[in-house]
């Protein structure tokens, strides 16, 4: 049976009570977008301690998903009127055709290779080299599969400079898929860090698949003190915001490395953490950049 899709620009402050009035007048799922995802203007949300977490993105695309046959127009008036708004009357409908979607999504993710040595290896693939360090991964519902150019940008950073026996802190693991590497590249110790509570479970799951031991945890959870290395694999704007933090958990001389950063914004990064560090050149990939910098 095919669905209907339907996607409405929305004001930020309308956005989350027009998703449930949706839903109470009979969409099937409803889901919010930041509408500037992947342009400068993009504005990712975070709750790490001390930072406050912005309402919702200032402009937002509601997903909403119909029955086929679900009248759109009679759907979002009455959802309008539930929430007390004007109808919206920005939106697009495409028709989702039903697949086989556990198939669907497995066949996106293929073994990426890293380096001669390093591999991702999702769940339902064989590793195609037995020798390689194969990091197996199922992504769940968390970020970090490793198609990405900046969790490529941070996995050859970790592949060509760790030398073994390092502590290291992954700050919003995701996936786990760094720490995971960490560890299998001879890190001694890895703690992962994560505001979301699946990405927590997820990774744990992900280091049991591998049969690495590695600690994850919620931010609050996590212990005093320093490392040799800090990875922070996230977005500019709350890099930015948590560059104290961060640069107070490298000890002297340690190394920190930063990713999800565009180009364009690697001056205004670099710039806040040049307090506390000296930068190589940034590496990119794809339009995004990897800082990495020592602590003086």
């Amino acid at each position: 049976m095919p669905w209907q899709s339907v996607r409405i620009l929305v004001e930020s402050k309308q956005a989350e009570p027009l998703s449930d009035a949706l839903m109470d007048v009979g969409a099937l799922s409803v889901s919010l977008e930041d509408a500037d995802a992947g342009t400068v203007d993009e504005t990712p949300l975070f709750g790490e301690p001390d930072h406050p977490t912005a309402e919702l993105w200032p402009h937002s695309i509601a997903v909403v998903l119909l029955d086929e046959n679900a009248d759109v127009a009679e759907t979002l008036a009455a959802a309008a009127k539930q929430a007390g708004i004007s109808v919206p009357t920005d939106y697009t409908i495409d028709i989702v055709a039903e697949q086989d979607w556990v198939r669907l999504t497995q066949s996106q993710f293929d073994p990426i290779p890293i380096s001669p040595r390093l591999w991702i290896v999702p769940t339902w693939h064989d590793a195609p080299d037995s020798r390689a360090i194969n990091l197996k991964l199922d992504p769940g519902l968390a970020f970090g599969t490793g198609s990405h150019p900046t969790t490529r940008l941070c996995l050859r950073w970790l592949d060509t400079q760790l030398a073994g026996s390092e502590t290291l802190l992954d700050y919003g693991c995701g996936s786990g898929i760094l720490a995971i590497a960490a560890v299998k590249l001879g890190a001694a110790r890895v703690d992962g860090v994560d505001i979301d509570s699946q990405a927590v479970a997820a990774s744990r799951d992900n280091a049991t698949l591998n049969e690495v031991s590695a600690h994850f945890c919620l931010p609050g959870e996590l212990a005093p003190g320093q490392y040799d290395v800090v990875v922070a694999n996230i977005l500019t704007n709350p890099l930015k915001g948590m560059a104290p933090l961060l640069a107070g958990r490298v000890r002297a001389g340690g190394r920190l490395v930063l990713s999800g950063i565009l180009a364009e914004q690697a001056d205004e990064v670099m710039a806040v953490y040049r307090d506390w560090f000296d930068f190589d050149p940034p590496t990119i990939d794809e339009g995004w950049v990897r800082l990495a910098g020592i602590k003086r």
